[in-house]
């Protein structure tokens, strides 16, 4: 027998389906203004009772069929200009009350957004869009490559990496340092690439350490997996992801699947949800 998903519900005066519930009745009849159903309940003593009746919207606690409690979510998809890739930059909502975007998934990537990262602005919630801390995506702008490693060396808490060629100055302290063993020469990457650890000193100079050397903490967990770092060696390539959080541009792609939630047990209104979307230009 399939799966019980939902409840759906149709509207004669729409001659539409408006709404899911996540309850499961065993029969439903409407009577003298009044939505009755019949369905299961959970006992007290933790035992379940089948065909107990309920009459519906009749308390002020919303969402809570058959004596279990749920949360309003709302499914849905942004796809302007269907043939064009773009670039959602934020997402907007008008309500009585605080969402969380508990899923966010173009054809591109994926992502998430906490219900605190909103903020109201002249009566709408309002974010920017971010990427999901952890993810990990070579392709991402926020990735960048130093070179080979010269020497490494150093102590369980302490990694240093030396180079030949300048780091650079995008590289700062609090990007996740990331090798790849190499082969040939000239050498080339190979194998999948290994975490290192975090960023504690860059020095570009020569002051604390020789020109060219990054200081890393190995013991700093990787974002996503909680994994500490590995000790690279010499002649690995070394490349570092800024923080995914504060480098994300948006969410990439043709269209925008999200997942609202709201877990208040009053009446909550929602109006109407947006975003600001732009042509993306590789």
């Amino acid at each position: 027998m399939a799966e019980k998903i939902a409840t759906l519900s149709y509207a004669e005066d729409v001659k539409g389906w408006p709404s899911f519930y996540s309850f499961f009745p065993d029969y439903m009849v409407g009577m003298n203004g009044f939505f009755y159903t019949f369905g299961p309940t959970t006992n007290s003593d933790g035992t379940v009772s089948g065909g107990c009746l309920y009459r519906h919207n009749v308390n002020e606690t919303r969402n809570n069929y058959y004596g279990v409690q749920y949360n309003s979510t709302l499914t849905a998809v942004l796809n302007i200009e269907p043939k064009t890739i773009k670039l959602f930059k934020t997402m907007s909502y008008e309500s009585s009350d605080r969402w969380e975007c508990q899923s966010l998934v173009t054809d591109l990537g994926t992502g998430s957004m906490l219900s605190t990262w909103f903020v109201e602005k002249e009566g709408e919630w309002f974010t920017f869009l971010r990427e999901t801390e952890g993810t990990r995506d070579y392709r991402d702008r926020n990735v960048n490559g130093i070179g080979n490693a010269d020497q490494v060396y150093g102590t369980p808490t302490v990694t240093i990496i030396i180079f030949t060629v300048p780091v650079g100055s995008i590289i700062s302290v609090g990007d996740y340092i990331y090798s790849t063993p190499t082969t040939g020469t000239p050498p080339v990457a190979t194998g999948a690439p290994i975490y290192v650890g975090q960023v504690t000193e860059v020095d570009s100079i020569g002051g604390t350490f020789s020109a060219n050397t990054i200081s890393i903490d190995p013991t700093i967990p990787e974002p996503g997996t909680g994994t500490t770092g590995v000790s690279p060696v010499a002649g690995d390539f070394i490349f570092y992801f800024k923080d995914v959080v504060a480098e994300s541009h948006g969410a990439r792609g043709y269209f925008m699947q999200f997942k609202l939630e709201n877990t208040n047990t009053a009446a909550v209104e929602l109006f109407a949800v947006g975003s600001s979307v732009m042509k993306s230009y590789p």
